[in-house]
């Protein structure tokens, strides 16, 4: 455990040092081509230090907020778009946290036209509905979950792990759905500890990354406005806004959100599988990106009904939300759980669980030590 947090912090160190390179690179490049190729390198670099780190939590954690994020908002900033490139007098330190983390700073814009439009569900269908522009200082609502909120997941937590001490005895089912509401809290938790920390040290409120997912009322509600929002905000200049250009001037701008859609998904499947051959340096299955792949052309379907129904139909929510949380997670553990188990993520996890307890058992003890030595001295 040592030294995996060893290669941790070089991995890191690594990262902001790189981060500073493509700052400077943005004042002295103009956007483009020439941009392009000086931060090329860096992209590469950011899919290679994943490979440096063998842990479920440090390793999957690092691989998602640099060789996914932190790469497409570089790619962004080369074409002079996105949240690095919304502030020209960006400074250098929230230049390196928005660009490595996976945090959006809120902001409440007088609403448009186009997205009074979108908040219908006649407009983009797979990403937000929210905010659309770039990252600013200016806050509007508050990011953090309520004690409560926190609290009853922090229980359902220390059930879970009650739980398992018993999986030998559970239905093979049962324990699935247990890894995959362990996999969300536990998601959560993580991304809610990283914007604490960004909010602690920048001072500027956050966007929250989930919104209950589990109160979903449809597919388009699920992966647009509740499930991870951070990947939605960051999918949609990169692949949704580009795609939908060019199927507008082929298709008109009512059907070109299907193949935006569809896009998305297919490139968010690609990412997932890139995450899980770090998770697990095994060879892809291809089931993952089945179930993304599977997941936007029902997303599409439900949009081609809603604007063939044009609100006229809608399902009762006791109806829908079952409807929709259900469909996620039966296909998710059809598709997504049984290849985290095939890298053995489960047993992984519970063995880094009781390192890290271990080894912060040790370092307590040093500390300890040391402070009675100094008493006594």
């Amino acid at each position: 455990m040592e030294g995996e947090i060893s290669n941790f912090i070089k991995v890191w160190l690594t990262v902001f040092v790189s981060l500073s390179y493509c700052y400077t690179v943005g004042k002295i490049t103009p956007k483009g081509f020439t941009r392009f190729l000086a931060i090329l390198p860096i992209v590469c670099l950011f899919l290679v230090l994943p490979l440096y780190l063998n842990t479920i939590h440090l390793g999957g954690t690092t691989a998602f907020f640099i060789a996914w994020l932190a790469n497409f908002k570089l790619l962004l900033f080369v074409f002079g778009k996105g949240p690095l490139s919304s502030d020209p007098f960006i400074s250098l330190g929230r230049f390196i946290a928005v660009g490595c983390l996976p945090i959006k700073i809120q902001q409440n814009p007088p609403p448009n036209s186009e997205e009074k439009r979108l908040s219908n569900g006649n407009g983009n269908p797979s990403l937000n509905g929210g905010n659309k522009g770039d990252p600013s200082p200016k806050t509007t609502k508050k990011a953090s979950k309520s004690p409560l909120n926190s609290m009853a997941k922090c229980l359902v937590l220390a059930l879970l792990a009650r739980a398992y001490t018993y999986s030998e005895y559970l239905n093979p089912t049962v324990l699935s759905i247990l890894y995959a509401l362990h996999i969300y809290i536990c998601l959560e938790f993580i991304l809610a500890l990283v914007a604490a920390l960004a909010r602690t040290l920048l001072g500027f409120e956050l966007e929250p990354q989930f919104d209950e997912p589990y109160l979903s009322t449809s597919l388009q509600d699920f992966w647009g406005r509740r499930w991870n929002i951070m990947v939605s905000s960051i999918l949609r200049p990169t692949v949704y806004e580009p795609v939908l250009h060019v199927s507008t001037r082929i298709m008109g701008r009512k059907w070109a959100p299907v193949p935006a859609v569809l896009g998305t998904f297919v490139v968010s499947a690609l990412m997932h599988e890139l995450i899980f051959f770090y998770l697990g340096r095994v060879r892809p299955t291809g089931e993952v990106s089945w179930f993304f792949i599977l997941h936007g052309g029902c997303l599409t379907v439900e949009i081609i009904l809603k604007k063939l129904f044009n609100g006229r139909f809608r399902l009762p929510t006791l109806v829908s939300r079952p409807l929709a949380v259900g469909f996620v997670l039966l296909t998710g553990l059809w598709m997504f759980i049984p290849q985290l188990l095939r890298c053995n993520g489960d047993v992984r996890a519970f063995e880094e669980y009781a390192a890290m307890g271990a080894f912060v058992k040790d370092l307590g003890r040093s500390l300890s030590f040391s402070s009675s030595n100094v008493t006594s001295t």
